[in-house]
């Protein structure tokens, strides 16, 4: 009788249980969104109807364009706007910087801009890249958007304020999206390498301009259609993003990782050992779902760690976590999220500042800071 092979038990990636729970938010969270996300996304377009993710295609309108002499405003200079200015730049695009007196002005004048106030950054611009945060756009809007030059287009890294209505563009002007999927530091990081990321691009509205071309000339300046300039929506990537966001890479994973440092912590063994197992080895499982996906995660991890993560998998996928992202991404679709978002803003932040200041005082930041004392070098991969 022939013998299947089995892995070597001992693996250099032995990461125990904590496999299966970022496989099963995975596939929990393509569960719902296919459910939810539909495959009608028309220019414009800001309901989805129910139905099923679409394939990803690229198709040739949305390839390279040369961004030599395109004339750009980047409007804001933190962690995008700085990626998409010096990448633009480097491009051969002829770039200018709005920015409001602070850091990122005096960042940007440290990378050889010269910050200007946003009506004089846009009157020439082919292209003006709302880099500025979310909550502002309405706010600052009225005060340059008659400087805008008739044919631009406003380009936008993020669809929330499009899709939830925050501003309304004039209807001569172009309104596209092009939105890294990944942080500031990595799209730069990326292109001075030679290489991208993803990115979802699409349109809200043409005006008289050439969103095309924009959108083209935008995507190969920073370097992402080195990787993909996939066809979107504002609704898709507002959506999906904010789901993304708060049912995993910045929410879910918290709050899992969080409830098992204290399970551990309350079984009585100690701090540090609780935030390695439960946080720290987090980093080996995530570059291996993140370059190879997750068979090949599975494929690397010894047989201890694989078979239980199928039994802690069972015990964890539960109806009522099902319900529970159900009902995230139910109140992100309604705007309900959006709503208490600009509420808590209006009112200066007095809920998410508290919240901020809650969530940074605890035993598992003291017991990180143990931890990365000894290993200095750990900065480095930041």
């Amino acid at each position: 009788m022939a013998v299947t092979p089995v892995k070597p038990a001992c693996n250099r990636y032995r990461v125990k249980r904590r496999c299966s729970i970022i496989v099963l938010a995975i596939q929990n969270l393509r569960s719902v969104l296919s459910v939810h996300l539909g495959s009608n996304l028309n220019c414009g377009e800001e309901a989805l109807p129910a139905g099923s993710i679409r394939p990803m295609t690229v198709p040739p309108s949305y390839r390279e364009a040369d961004p030599t002499g395109f004339r750009v405003a980047v409007l804001g200079y933190g962690n995008q706007g700085r990626a998409h200015a010096l990448n633009l730049r480097d491009a051969g695009a002829i770039v200018s910087i709005g920015a409001r007196t602070g850091p990122g002005a005096t960042q940007a004048q440290t990378d050889a801009f010269q910050p200007q106030p946003f009506t004089e950054a846009v009157k020439n611009a082919e292209l003006i890249i709302m880099a500025l945060p979310d909550e502002v756009h309405g706010e600052v809007w009225p005060s340059f958007e008659s400087d805008l030059p008739i044919g631009s287009s406003v380009g936008f890294i993020h669809g929330f304020s499009i899709h939830h209505k925050r501003l309304n563009p004039r209807s001569d002007l172009g309104v596209i999206l092009v939105a890294p999927k990944g942080p500031g530091p990595t799209l730069r990081n990326r292109f001075t390498k030679g290489q991208g990321i993803p990115a979802l691009v699409g349109v809200h509205q043409t005006g008289v301009a050439d969103t095309e071309l924009h959108i083209r000339r935008w995507g190969t300046g920073i370097g992402c259609n080195r990787a993909a300039l996939i066809p979107s929506s504002f609704a898709e990537e507002c959506e999906t993003d904010l789901f993304g966001e708060q049912a995993i890479l910045c929410g879910g994973i918290l709050a899992l990782m969080r409830a098992s440092f204290e399970t551990l912590q309350d079984a009585g063994y100690t701090n540090e050992v609780a935030y390695i197992e439960c946080i720290h080895e987090l980093k080996q499982v995530v570059d291996l779902l993140y370059a190879r996906g997750p068979a090949a995660m599975h494929e690397a991890i010894s047989n201890t760690a694989e078979f239980g993560a199928f039994v802690a998998a069972e015990q964890l996928d539960t109806p009522e976590l099902r319900r529970q992202l159900r009902s995230i991404l139910d109140d992100i679709q309604s705007g309900s999220f959006a709503q208490r978002f600009a509420n808590d803003a209006a009112d200066g932040h007095p809920w998410f500042n508290a919240k901020r200041a809650a969530h940074n005082e605890n035993a598992i930041e003291n017991a990180s800071a143990q931890v990365r004392k000894t290993m200095p070098w750990l900065e480095d991969d930041a």
